[in-house]
């Protein structure tokens, strides 16, 4: 694998596509992975789409539209405009690179206990109670958003699915296999990560597979107010007190 890339801990903004080939979509999901290479764990940060931000060039908006307006850079000027993160690195995948990913990553299957019957807006139906979910399925389960939590229930069952994702991922592939996963997955996945660091994340994630990942939710708790504005329902957030908590969450290094 040659010599193993020194980069302590890093960023990378995910982005979930709303595309079905058209360009100019809308991010439907957006979310920060920071790894530690020294501990080999993982955290993950989710903003709600909705949430209501300066983008750099076009005003006030949803910050869903910065990845429409102008890719993964707006996205990450955004970020750093409004809570002074930095994101160096991206990777997008659209619905269909989310089944392939998941699918590839986890053939078995992720299990989740399924709460209500889910089927409005997702394109099939999901009957209540413990199902195990393949790629297809796990996408109407982690994009279905008609229930009374709406958008916040749609971010946890996101984050779920991630966390048990990465679980199953690591239990069953070995260091071996892996350059042969990034590879299977690589045509799905739209990213300025190089392969080096890419194999480097997987090592260590499957080395330090017991590790939980801990997760964030922007805005945080009594941050923020439901609001109508032109761009339509979003979320006023208290930006000090969102930027403060995703800083002290990203920037903690236990375990370094």
């Amino acid at each position: 694998m040659g010599i193993e890339p020194q980069y302590g801990e890093i960023n990378i903004l995910l982005v979930g596509s709303d595309s079905r080939g058209e360009d100019h979509s809308r991010s439907d999901t957006l979310m920060i992975a920071h790894y530690n290479q020294h501990s080999n764990t993982m955290k993950l940060a989710s903003i709600m789409r909705d949430t209501y931000v300066e983008v750099p060039g076009h005003g006030m908006q949803k910050i869903n539209s910065a990845f429409a307006y102008g890719g993964p850079e707006l996205v990450r000027k955004t970020i750093k405009n409004n809570f002074d993160i930095d994101v160096n690195y991206y990777a997008i995948a659209d619905f269909e690179g989310f089944t392939k990913i998941v699918d590839i990553a986890a053939p078995n299957g992720i299990e989740v206990d399924i709460p209500y019957e889910m089927s409005y807006g997702i394109g099939m139906t999901l009957p209540p109670g413990k199902q195990v979910l393949h790629g297809k399925e796990l996408l109407g389960y982690v994009r279905f958003r008609q229930d009374r939590l709406s958008d916040f229930g749609r971010v946890e069952r996101q984050q779920e699915a991630l966390s048990k994702l990465k679980e199953q991922a690591v239990s069953i592939h070995s260091l071996l296999n892996l350059p042969k996963i990034l590879g299977m997955a690589d045509p799905y996945i739209g990213t300025n990560v190089d392969t080096p660091t890419l194999l480097s994340i997987g090592k260590g994630l499957i080395t330090g597979k017991s590790k939980e990942m801990e997760s964030i939710r922007i805005p945080v708790q009594d941050s923020y107010e439901n609001a109508t504005v032109s761009a339509g329902a979003v979320l006023k957030i208290d930006v000090n007190k969102n930027r403060e908590a995703l800083k002290s969450f990203l920037e903690s290094t236990e375990g370094s």
